[in-house]
């Protein structure tokens, strides 16, 4: 089972956030609930009007002194439609603009999540997050927050109504209320817990599936599929089994909602009986007290039912509003510094496991291209992800100048995605506002454009899922006219190539010499030839530099380059 390190936010964390969509919605705020106490109080107009007519009808009055009750009655439907038009109006627009805030606010940090805890946590959590939450949040202000408010004023105004007609039918009703509450706080224990488990239980489903798509490749050719399909199916029982679970609990929670009726509605019928026998009320006025509590049903058993909505959509504010709580990754900069980027004295390590850099220094200046060499494991890739500011080390700095804080940094790095839709699509996402022309001449410069002209659409061909596929030189190539369609002042390579001397190889070559030109440069040379025309040389070892220098000068010195430059050239 996955650990979940994104935090799920407390009682005040949430309240915190919700205050800060208030500033603005005020005054619309109280106008909703103005609309919708309006609506109640015409609610009340039904039940006393018809208890009117019962009492014309039980003192065989003249038909004429029909015509004004119904006509209240007519005024009151008609007028409570009005305004129930105008309040789910308000409170549309009063909730939605809100919920589109949480929503794009919790994918906003979700997006820009450091990667270390991205990967130390659970994909399938962030995914499930800001999409079956985010979805469970929306349904339930769109749904369900208006017919809760409308209800709970309801029920106050039906309340008012049975004391105003005679306080004893009032505490009749009453008598249904110890039992909804211990149903309602015996619903609330057992079925928090219930959906806060479940939604957790749907994160770990998501990732067994993302797992089992992604890497159905890697899972068929190790034979593994079995074994990642017991998984699923694990994690799709277990979140079936919080499904079923919740069920119950629901069905328990309406059978005693129903006790609390035929409690509530027999006080009322035998306060009436009696009342009416004694003389001390009319038959119409207890006509109207039955009404008023049989009108009651619906908003009671509304408020109630809508808590299960509300605690899910509860658990997904609490998930949505976690992941908003996690700092934005930042990487510190300067502006008077005259170097690209400057990193010193750097330690990292992933997680909580052992360190793979160790003090490690390196300085770019404008227009310079560092090349880092080393065996595999040697600490070159987290060397690229960190200056390029995607993972935070453990001490030591990593300063930004001017220029890529003007520009950005971009990285390329041995995997490439190619994203659904248009070739011209994949460009844009370096540079939304690059114009048609702009993104042809990246391609020329990486060489591409000589398959693009091949296809029936040119750059409007579709490709990605559901397109058209590419070869991995293809995908490199998109990649790397993005970078040069982006002009950012750093650009950090880490690509294994082809073997050197193939058609493969001096294409990708080509194209990035084409991206490091006139730019600031850092190289993750797995080929040493990347290395050689490289203004210095750094070389790594467990997780250290042990040499520096330019090609000449680390072949002259005869230390640890020189030994890899003749072993790579005799291979």
């Amino acid at each position: 089972m996955s650990a979940t390190v994104l935090p799920v936010a407390d009682g005040g964390q949430i309240r915190r956030y919700l205050r800060t969509l208030l500033p603005g919605r005020r005054l619309l705020l109280a106008g909703t609930i103005l609309v919708m106490l309006g609506v109640s109080l015409l609610n009340l107009a039904i039940p006393a009007t018809i208890g009117w007519i019962t009492q014309a009808v039980v003192d065989r009055r003249h038909p004429s002194a029909l015509t004004i009750p119904i006509a209240l009655l007519t005024a009151a439907v008609v007028a409570g439609a009005i305004c129930t038009y105008f309040a789910r109006l308000l409170l549309a627009r009063l909730v939605f603009p809100a919920v589109g805030s949480l929503r794009e606010d919790a994918l906003s940090h979700a997006v820009d999540l450091p990667i270390d805890v991205v990967e130390a946590g659970d994909s399938g959590d962030v995914i499930s997050r800001v999409s079956g939450d985010a979805e469970r949040v929306t349904d339930a202000a769109s749904e369900v927050l208006g017919y809760f408010v409308t209800s709970a004023l309801a029920i106050v105004a039906a309340l008012i109504g049975l004391a105003a007609i005679d306080w004893r039918f009032a505490v009749a009703g009453l008598l249904a209320v110890p039992i909804q509450a211990h149903t309602l706080r015996w619903y609330l224990r057992r079925s928090r817990p219930i959906y806060a488990a479940g939604r957790a239980a749907d994160g770990r489903r998501a990732s067994a599936l993302l797992t089992g798509f992604t890497a159905l490749p890697t899972l068929r050719a190790l034979g593994l599929t079995g074994r990642q399909r017991g998984r699923i199916e694990s994690a799709s029982k277990e979140s079936m089994g919080y499904e079923l679970a919740a069920m119950q609990t629901m069905t328990r929670f309406w059978g005693r909602l129903n006790l609390a009726e035929f409690v509530g509605l027999a006080a009322i019928l035998l306060a009436g009986f009696f009342l009416v026998r004694s003389g001390t009320t009319s038959v119409g006025a207890a006509t109207a007290a039955a009404l008023f509590f049989a009108g009651l049903f619906g908003p009671i058993n509304g408020v109630l039912a809508t808590f299960d909505t509300l605690q899910q959509a509860a658990a997904g504010v609490a998930r949505l509003v976690g992941v908003t709580t996690v700092p934005r990754h930042e990487t510190a900069f300067e502006t008077g510094t005259d170097q690209v980027v400057e990193v010193s004295d750097l330690t990292f390590g992933y997680a909580d496991g052992p360190a793979v850099l160790d003090d490690v220094t390196l300085r770019v200046g404008p227009g310079e291209k560092v090349a880092v060499v080393g065996t595999t494991g040697s600490g070159k890739s987290s060397l690229a992800s960190l200056v390029t500011g995607l993972r935070t080390p453990r001490a030591g700095s990593i300063v930004w100048g001017r220029p890529v804080v003007e520009r950005s940094a971009a990285l390329v790095t041995q995997e490439t995605h190619v994203f659904a839709g248009t070739i011209a699509d994949n460009l844009r996402l370096g540079r939304p506002d690059a114009t048609h022309e702009q993104i042809a001449q990246a391609m020329v410069a990486v060489g591409a454009d000589h398959w693009v002209r091949t296809l029936p659409d040119g750059l409007d061909a579709r490709v990605g899922g559901g397109g058209r596929p590419l070869t991995a030189v293809q995908a490199q190539h998109l990649a790397l006219a993005r970078v040069h369609l982006m002009d950012p002042a750093l650009v950090v390579l880490d690509e294994a190539n082809a073997e050197a001397g193939s058609d493969t190889s001096r294409q990708l070559d080509r194209a990035f010499a084409a991206v490091v030109r006139g730019r600031a440069a850092v190289v993750i040379a797995h080929r040493l030839n990347q290395a050689a025309d490289a203004d210095r040389i750094l070389v790594m070892e467990s997780g250290r530099v042990v040499e520096q220098g330019n090609h000449a000068e680390l072949i002259v010195a005869g230390g640890r380059y020189a030994e890899l430059w003749h072993a790579w050239s005799a291979g």
